[in-house]
């Protein structure tokens, strides 16, 4: 039997694949590859393509019949795949054989810190903009999502070859800013005893506002006071953007997310981007005067209607700082931009993607993920909030409440553009019914298994005892699988930007481990067996670790 198996096993089947298309005389479409994943049913095989329908489109025939021809032309060997087949509408099944699965268990532990890395980003520089709360406030459970996706999908990204890093936008100029300036200043005057405007009706009203205020030296608030109207707003306003930038910037780096840059939209008004970004698109013929205000003419790139950038009162537009922030964004060559927007951002996709063109950018490279609503529940009722009355739970209580490992895991079951239940009990429950504590509790027991096993005087198993006859019993290959289907998993879940995929396979994967665990006794009187079962187990623990560090949560060692 060879020592050394293919790997990564889908870059084998996708080459065989290729070699099977020529010989059965078959062409890809232009810009289509072979593409081979995990089937989301585990009876469908442990890899599986769609190459057969791909193919079936160009060379006009149903797609069972060109699988069937492509089975017939199909080179393999046996010690890699034990079964193919064709499945469906066309698919093509693989089975990989024990000698296969087993030389994988050899591969994990022969370099843990790198199973699960992959070249699919072949060095791509991406820059993923999420949170960007205003910073008028504290972050809200919204901004934990945001925060947990973003961050995840930085560190599944940099594992799948690309070349990612984090930046939040923090909106600190214009309307949003002088509003919580002037309620800001409010609260500063009541607190000294003068008399000042009330809070605006769409002012800021949370006791956080309230907390700013009392920080500020009596002398120094005393002299803004003495300012034009205008003038006080922005001078108190500076003040609680700097507390709430700082109180942000904590909030995130105990809840572990990774912000490489703080970019203030300041910097590109005062540093003369957004003008320069008005003058480009005039240049270009691509805005115009009307009704007093400056359009882009964002029709011309397939929007729905045109966008004002300069107000009638001269004043620039958030649309127009956000074409001169992404020029700047492009401009610091980075490849591909992919921004994590709120649920209300859906209309902004097609006008940027518009504006990034008419910048002189391919709008190809800009992606956007909208982060639906996160609704809490307590005792299986909604938790009542209201931003307005500043009556709502911040990323810190949350974390307070359940801690970072619950709150991202949570954050992380469900995919970004889908509402999100999160049961506040369920996720300060210690037993399997809470996701997070059941795969944690997997990570922590194979640590006390092999605790167990040092204690036992048994010896460390050389890479050598993971032999396929050793491990052939049902549920021992479908934990083999499983392990087996992880660099597929981050690699498609890096391809398709849904870190929801690996939580998923986390649970599952723990699920298989205590179904080997309640079945099969790993440290017994037979020694072959005990280093073969300590090797699998081991190596299924590397694979639950390094899956829980792409989402930002722990792997206790004991619970």
């Amino acid at each position: 039997m060879p020592t050394e198996k293919p790997w990564p096993i889908e870059a084998y089947l996708a080459e065989r694949l290729e070699g099977a298309i020529a010989r059965a005389g078959f062409s890809m479409p232009d810009g289509a590859r072979v593409e081979v994943e995990v089937p989301r049913e585990p009876e469908h095989g442990d890899w599986a393509t769609p190459v057969a329908l791909t193919l079936a489109k160009t060379a006009r025939r149903p797609p069972r019949e060109v699988a069937g021809a492509l089975l017939r032309s199909l080179e393999i060997e046996p010690d890699v795949v034990s079964g193919v087949e064709a499945a469906g509408a066309g698919f093509i099944n693989f089975r990989l054989a024990p000698a296969w699965l087993a030389a994988n268990v050899r591969r994990i532990l022969s370099d843990p810190a790198a199973y699960g890395n992959s070249p699919v980003g072949r060095g791509e520089k991406v820059l993923i903009e999420y949170v960007s709360a205003n910073p008028t406030g504290p972050l809200n459970v919204v901004n934990a999502r945001a925060a947990s996706i973003g961050d995840a999908l930085i560190r599944i990204l940099n594992t799948a070859g690309y070349e990612a890093s984090g930046e939040f936008y923090a909106n600190d100029w214009g309307l949003q800013a002088e509003l919580f300036g002037a309620s800001i200043r409010t609260r500063f005057a009541e607190r000294i005893g003068v008399q000042a405007p009330a809070i605006p009706e769409e002012g800021y009203a949370g006791s956080y506002v309230t907390e700013v205020a009392d920080a500020i030296p009596e002398s120094q608030g005393r002299e803004w006071l003495a300012h034009p109207e205008r003038e006080q707003r922005l001078r108190f306003a500076a003040w609680g953007i700097d507390r709430m930038l700082e109180r942000q910037k904590r909030e995130l780096t105990r809840f572990g997310a990774r912000i490489d840059r703080w970019f203030r939209e300041s910097e590109l008004h005062r540093g003369g981007a957004v003008e320069k970004a008005r003058a480009r698109l005039a240049e270009r013929g691509l805005s115009e005067e009307r009704d007093g205000a400056l359009w882009f003419r964002s029709t011309a790139f397939g929007d729905q209607e045109d966008r004002v950038i300069v107000r009638a009162n001269g004043e620039p537009t958030y649309f127009l700082a956000d074409a001169a922030y992404h020029h700047d964004k492009f401009s610091r060559r980075f490849d591909r931009l992919i921004d994590l927007l709120g649920p209300d951002h859906h209309g902004h996709i097609q006008r940027m993607q518009g504006v990034i063109e008419a910048m002189g950018w391919p709008r190809d490279r800009f992606e956007v993920i909208l982060i639906q609503w996160v609704r809490l529940l307590r005792g299986g009722e909604p938790v009542k909030m209201s931003k307005r009355a500043g009556e709502f739970i911040t990323l810190e209580d949350l974390v307070d409440e359940v801690g970072v490992d619950a709150a991202r895991f949570f954050f992380l079951m469900r995919r970004a553009e889908s509402p999100l239940d999160f049961d506040l009990e369920l996720a300060v429950k210690r037993s399997e019914d809470n996701p997070v504590y059941y795969v944690q509790y997997a990570h922590a027991r194979i640590a006390h298994i092999l605790d167990y096993a040092r204690q036992q005087g048994v010896a460390d198993p050389g890479p050598d005892s993971a032999r396929s006859e050793l491990l052939h019993e049902a549920e021992t290959l479908v934990l083999l699988r499983g392990i087996a289907g992880f660099p597929s998993l981050v690699a498609a879940a890096a391809r398709h930007r849904e870190p929801h995929r690996i939580p998923i396979y986390l649970k599952e994967l723990a699920a298989k481990f205590h179904s080997f665990y309640h079945q099969h006794r790993v440290v017994g009187p037979d020694v072959a067996v005990t280093a073969a079962r300590l090797l699998l187990t081991r190596a299924t623990g590397v694979v639950l670790r390094r899956g829980l560090e792409l989402l930002g949560v722990s792997a206790p060692e004991s619970m």
